[in-house]
């Protein structure tokens, strides 16, 4: 007798969708009709002309030599730990309560919305902004609210949005400074007016910073966490793309504020780090070689970091229909779809008709990404310049038949 029972999945999974990856749906189409691909959507820097520090690899490969192979200490290793807390002093960062190691960045974000919200309550993310958090939020069965990144205002968050977002079971406030997708690096006068509203109504913020150090023009980075010792703050940060070891998969949190604001919750979320044994135990033998060592690779990565940033924001401007506000950290540009067309529709016609893959703007939220497409601009300069005149051909023969 064959069974015939279908095993249905629960329903906390219809709405979670990752566009950076589903993307590719229409990118393996293109490659099947005979498209040569230029890969513009995930920012994953290994797969480009940067590479793992060398002191990096040889710590991970000492650790392995020293039987440091079974499980780890469920927050992390000492040694990590302690570099961690250096670094949030380099930050600025006072006040610190506790630091722990996660699987990622993604995993201490997971973490600390679990340990943080209930089904039925609300933590307030940027629009455009990174999908991992709305994503998780419809797992768990909190709400998303949206607030606007204000794009004449070179994408600064919008303070009175934000305000308007918040009520009694609002939980939290997310910034991603420098923002992903489109690039910009958050004013100091933005950051204190943020602090302002969290401690009026009582919200924890989490600051992820895993750009904070990529960044372009001489600019420098603020840590929110830096300008206050009062308010309840988790900063999370890692390995991926400063240090450019994204499979690695090492990550962490740093918790910041009053000690009595914090307690409670610290608990819950080593009860979840506890829970899920520990992190790769050799690979957090690169924290300290990372945060301790020779930093030479981040400005040398900067600085051809910004080269392309400069191409791509001439290119993008320059083609008719296009337009695009300078990115002044991490790798992305968020460019502007000026012409009747929804963004998923022309990432789609975008990615059959040449083989260019990014990622529509309405995946990083509909509040302020519809209208836009995300490009990472991590690949070499002749790539880069060979995508535009295929998005300006592209967009040539669009504008011909408006």
């Amino acid at each position: 007798m064959v069974n015939r029972f279908v095993v249905s999945p629960s329903k906390r999974t219809n709405e979670i969708t990752y566009a950076v990856r589903d993307v590719l749906l229409v990118a393996n189409e293109a490659k099947k009709r005979g498209k040569e691909m230029i890969y513009l959507n995930i920012g994953d820097p290994i797969q480009f002309d940067f590479y793992v520090h060398p002191f990096m690899v040889e710590a991970v490969y000492d650790a392995m030599k020293c039987a440091k192979n079974g499980y780890a200490p469920s927050a992390g290793v000492e040694e990590g730990l302690e570099s961690i807390r250096k670094e949030a002093a380099k930050k600025g960062i006072k006040n610190v309560q506790d630091v722990f190691v996660s699987y990622g960045a993604s995993e201490a974000i997971e973490i600390c919305l679990t340990a943080l919200a209930d089904p039925g309550d609300n933590v307030i993310l940027p629009s455009p902004g990174y999908p991992l958090y709305s994503a998780l939020n419809s797992k768990l069965g909190i709400e998303s609210r949206y607030y606007r990144l204000n794009e004449a205002d070179n994408w600064q968050p919008d303070v009175e949005d934000i305000c308007n977002k918040i009520d009694q079971k609002t939980k939290g406030i997310v910034l991603i400074n420098p923002n992903n997708p489109t690039g910009s690096l958050y004013s100091k006068e933005v950051l204190v007016k943020i602090i302002e509203i969290a401690n009026r109504h009582n919200l924890l913020i989490f600051a992820d910073e895993i750009y904070d150090k990529i960044l372009f023009d001489n600019l420098q980075h603020t840590s929110i966490a830096a300008l206050t010792e009062e308010t309840p703050i988790v900063t999370f940060g890692g390995l991926s793309k400063c240090y450019i070891a994204p499979g690695w998969r090492i990550g962490w949190g740093i918790l910041s504020g009053p000690s009595s604001s914090l307690k409670d919750y610290i608990g819950a979320i080593h009860k979840m780090t506890r829970a899920r044994l520990s992190v790769t135990h050799p690979m957090q033998y690169a924290i300290k070689t990372a945060l301790e060592g020779d930093q030479r690779l981040i400005p040398m990565m900067n600085n051809k970091l910004q080269k392309r940033r400069d191409i791509t924001y001439k290119r993008l401007n320059s083609i008719q229909g296009l337009s695009c506000v300078k990115p002044t950290g991490a790798f992305y540009a968020f460019p502007k779809i000026e012409i009747p067309i929804p963004d998923k529709e022309f990432v789609e016609k975008l990615v059959l008709e040449t083989g260019v893959v990014v990622v529509h703007g309405s995946g990083f939220g509909d509040a302020a990404g519809k209208g836009h497409f995300r490009i990472v601009f991590l690949p070499e300069e002749e790539i880069l310049e060979k995508a535009y005149n295929q998005i300006e051909r592209f967009m040539q023969q669009i504008m011909k038949s408006l």
